[in-house]
Parts: structure tokens; sequence; C-alpha cells
């Protein structure tokens, strides 16, 4: 039977699925596996399932040699993984696309909403007991009907967060990317260079893939963004500079922000913490019970697969 590793637990549907597929391994408290554990893991599995939340390197890819076939990802991110390392030792990598387009596009929406109409901040005065009760001018948020959108990458979770926002909020579309697409009966401009698109935003939301090592939207892009503008970012933390992001939110040059992602996750800067003005929730893009199901058994069609001889659906390395 081939040894599989589950680095996290998922849902219960999902897991028993898997666990018809061969030996399963789960990380018995749910906590993030050590690096070492990762390598010690990789050196006597045949197929390896991580998430978002593993940092897959080369030594640990390296320490797998002659043992991991398959690195099945739960997700559809990879820059976790070293894809280069896993090509050199001929492991393939699959990743869940698809599935999760809707979850992460209501949560892309989600954040618009609560940061336009200060909804974070009226749910912190109210816990804290600091509400005194309606009057005309407390918290004062922005409607959005009417307002420009510009999103940056314009793949699937793009063009659905597009569909919302313009049939759902009466938006205005600006899309950029490396490419000019289109989304099915969803009117949208494509703005060749980003700082042609940038001044025109009302609210900027982040679709562009990770990887970076420079982030896309630092404090050169900031500055061109108009200052009632609100950011949103459901993509990865390496997209968005989050210091600079920070220096605009303290002096005001930015309305406000709202984030499910960050650079050095399950830490996020204080500087965020404490500004007011932001929306900061604990990357839920997927966290449907339906999607992450779906995500689980697009890993299992992957490796079941993969035992089988036949061609990887979702291949990416």
């Amino acid at each position: 039977m081939p040894r599989i590793l589950l680095t996290r637990r998922w849902p219960d549907a999902a897991m028993e699925r898997m666990a018809a597929l061969g030996n399963v391994t789960l990380s018995a408290e749910d906590q993030p596996m050590s690096p070492q554990e990762l390598a010690e893991a990789f050196a006597c599995h045949d197929v390896v399932c991580p998430t978002v939340s593993d940092r897959i390197d080369a030594g640990i890819i390296e320490a797998g040699k002659g043992c991991v076939q398959l690195i099945a990802n739960f997700g559809v991110g990879t820059d976790h993984i070293d894809l280069t390392a896993a090509r050199a030792l001929g492991i393939a990598v699959t990743n869940t696309p698809g599935v999760l387009t809707d979850a992460t596009a209501e949560i892309a929406i989600t954040l618009m909403l609560m940061t336009a109409r200060r909804a974070g901040e009226g749910e912190r005065e109210l816990r804290a007991g600091q509400w005194s009760g309606w009057r005309p001018t407390h918290l004062l948020g922005t409607g959005l009907r009417g307002k420009t959108l510009g999103i940056v990458g314009f793949g699937r979770i793009g063009q659905r967060v597009a569909e919302m926002a313009h049939h759902g909020l009466g938006m205005t579309i600006l899309q950029h990317g490396r490419s000019e697409r289109g989304a099915p009966g969803v009117p949208a401009r494509y703005c060749a260079e980003l700082s042609e698109m940038l001044p025109l935003c009302d609210v900027l939301s982040l679709h562009a893939p990770g990887g970076r090592e420079r982030s896309l939207i630092s404090a050169g892009e900031l500055a061109l963004l108009p200052r009632h503008a609100i950011l949103i970012n459901t993509a990865r933390g390496d997209v968005l500079d989050e210091d600079a992001l920070a220096d605009v939110l303290e002096v005001g040059r930015l309305a406000g922000a709202g984030l499910d992602v960050y650079r050095g996750e399950p830490h996020v800067s204080p500087r965020l913490l404490a500004a007011p003005n932001t929306v900061l929730l604990p990357h839920l893009g997927s966290a449907t019970l339906e999607t992450r199901t779906a995500m689980g058994m697009q890993v299992v069609e992957n490796v079941t697969a993969f035992l089988s001889g036949q061609a990887l659906p979702d291949r990416v390395a």
C-alpha cells in the first residue's frame, strides 16, 4: 500500500476518501510540521499532501529522494514548494485549481464591504463597550455602487470578483495583468500599465500569483492610489509590501485596507494590527466546508490518477 502523508487535518469526507487509497499518516495535533519533521516525513512516504502553510524547500525535497514520487498540494498556489528541486528529482507536483474560486471571491467582496463601511471599526467599538448609540455622523463609510474597482490579476478569482462587483454592487471594472483577458458578461477595461490603472481606483483588489522577491504593490504603487481608495489583498502576502502599506495608513494617505493573507503567516505586522482602518482576516479565502472538502477531493483525484498510472489532472511540475 502506498504511504501517504497529510500535513494537516482535512474535512472528514475527504480524509475518508484518501484513507481508502493507502496507509495515511496524519499530523496528530493538526499543528504545522517543523522543517525537520517534514524532511523525516519525505524520507518515508510515497505521496506527500502539503498545504500553503508548509514550506517545502530544496532540502526537504532532497530528503525524499528515492521515496516521494508525488507532492499533491492542498491548494492552488505552489510558491511554497521548490518546483525546480522537485523537477530535478522527477517528483510530480499537483494543485487544486478551480474549486476555490467562488469562496475566495466572496472573501474579497466581504473585505471590500467591511472596509468601505468601516464594519471592523464598528464591531470592535461595540465589543469594547464604547458604542454610545446611533448618531448621524457616526463611522461614516462610503458606498460602492458606481465606484471603480481595479483588479490586479484577472484569472478565475479576479474574473469572479469582477462579476460579483459589477452585477451585484454596480461597480465599474478595470483590470491589469500579464495579458488582456475578458470575463464573460462583465465589461472590464484592460490597463496594460499598472501606473495607468492605480490613479483611477476607488478600490484595488489583488489577485496576482505569489512567489515574488519584490512586492508587486509597494510604496511607489501605493502613492499612485487616490487618498480615498481602499486596498484588498486575498492573493498572497508577498504581493504587497506591508511596511509601505502601514506607512500610508498611519498618515491617512489611504482610506483603509482589507487583508486575508500576510507575508509571514501566521505572524501579522503589529503596525497593521494597530491601524484602526484595517480589516484583518486569518486566511479564510477558501474556508467553507464545501470548498475545503472539494479541495481534498481534488487532491484525491490527483493521487488516484498517479497510483493508477494515468495522466495527472492538475499537474504543475
